[in-house]
């Protein structure tokens, strides 16, 4: 007899009536699949579910909206409550409806803290089999969504849409006060809060939706939010602290990867040149640099790059936005690398010094070039004479004398 609820003997409240019942049931800890669909060879457990899956390519069970074929009366019911929005099922906690019964169930644990599924490896537990399934893949160090544009591999199928995005430029979330569009969600989130917070609300409409939307407050320090889940999330940053420096996170990942910086520890190296890194993802950015690899392109003038923040810098190029403003003269940049040089500026640093004449520079590419002036290094060539110079701006100046342009 199988260590479960179910008893075969017919004696209990889960009875399984039949030979066959038994037979059945029995596949479910066996994970054993006997019944294959002869159309798409797809496996079942039962002769049940294969028939049910039958009448999909049968289409015994048609929406008359969209042509979707659904495997019994019951399932095409579901499914047309998704075109009259129907949300029958609702939470009696928050007034939150769900479409299917069983989303009601997993919604519900948000608020009991019921964790039902639990990880084997590591024992970390969650509120549905899905996510289960999806953090298995961490242990597993499976990937099975990939990007048929460059190949990058996901845990979940919501990092891939999210990923692809990169490549089209799509920018669905767009800010309801300046208009600048984001890929993610917690980036427009991020925005808003951290540019807009104060921004006054205009309407008695926006007020109402306003208050409506910020309805559940941090006891730790009274921050709102507009959902359960978002302040479930930002408790984890008041629990995971790091104990060097006091920066909080999100999660205990993050926290982990960020004691390295504390640590110095950097297991990732790169097999080419031995650069190490502090995370994986690094190591991959790196890795292109050996590789000539470029996959993220902007579609506005075909230019690529081999990581995603130099195509979303550059893309501001295109759409004018600075949004990095100097605290001392209001000068607006495109990226936080150069505010970081315009500010050496006005505090007068400059760390970068040459070792021969001990000059120091603001930025590392003017020692660069100064470094040409003690090694004789002339790299860049004029086309027409062969003239050589130590940096491209002697060379523009230079095409001058050739075109006549003053």
């Amino acid at each position: 007899m199988l260590s479960c609820a179910v008893d075969y003997t017919g004696e209990s409240s889960f009875e399984v009536k039949t030979e066959a019942d038994s037979s059945d049931h029995s596949r479910l800890h066996t994970r054993e699949n006997q019944y294959t669909c002869t159309q798409c060879e797809k496996c079942f457990l039962s002769t049940g579910a294969l028939c049910n899956h039958m009448n999909i390519h049968r289409g015994k069970y048609k929406c008359t909206e969209c042509g979707r074929c659904c495997g019994s009366p019951s399932d095409l019911a579901v499914h047309r409550r998704f075109h009259s929005g129907e949300k029958p099922f609702e939470c009696t906690v928050c007034g939150k409806r769900f479409t299917l019964s069983s989303n009601l169930v997993y919604h519900s644990r948000i608020h009991s803290g019921e964790k039902p599924y639990k990880c084997y490896d590591c024992g970390k537990a969650f509120t549905d089999s899905g996510s289960l399934k999806d953090h298995m893949r961490v242990h597993t160090g499976e990937k099975p969504y990939k990007c048929h544009v460059c190949n990058k591999a996901f845990t979940q199928n919501g990092n891939l849409k999210n990923h692809m995005r990169v490549h089209t430029g799509e920018k669905p979330y767009k800010c309801s006060v300046c208009n600048i569009s984001f890929r993610q969600s917690y980036q427009l989130k991020e925005h808003k809060h951290s540019l807009h917070i104060n921004c006054e609300v205009k309407t008695e409409a926006d007020s109402s939706d306003h208050t409506q939307k910020n309805q559940y407050t941090c006891s730790q320090c009274e921050k709102h939010f507009s959902s359960w889940t978002t302040l479930c999330r930002h408790m984890n940053i008041h629990k995971y602290k790091c104990t060097e420096c006091g920066r909080c996170f999100g999660s205990k990942s993050n926290l982990a990867i960020h004691r390295q910086s504390h640590s110095g520890e950097k297991p990732f190296q790169c097999t080419v040149c031995g650069r190490q890194f502090t995370r994986s993802a690094s190591l991959v950015d790196h890795g292109r640099i050996h590789s000539g690899e470029k996959p993220y392109k902007c579609h506005v003038c075909n230019k690529s790059f081999n990581v995603s923040r130099s195509l979303n810098s550059h893309m501001r190029v295109h759409t004018g936005e600075r949004p990095y403003k100097c605290s001392v003269c209001n000068k607006s940049f495109s990226d936080s690398g150069s505010l970081n040089h315009h500010m050496k500026l006005h505090s007068g640093e400059k760390p970068y010094k040459c070792h021969v004449c001990n000059k120091s520079f603001y930025v590392s590419r003017s020692l660069n070039s100064h470094m040409r002036v003690h090694t004789g290094e002339r790299p860049y060539k004029c086309s027409v004479c062969n003239k050589a110079f130590c940096d491209s701006g002697s060379l523009n100046r230079h095409m001058r004398v050739h075109t006549g342009e003053r």
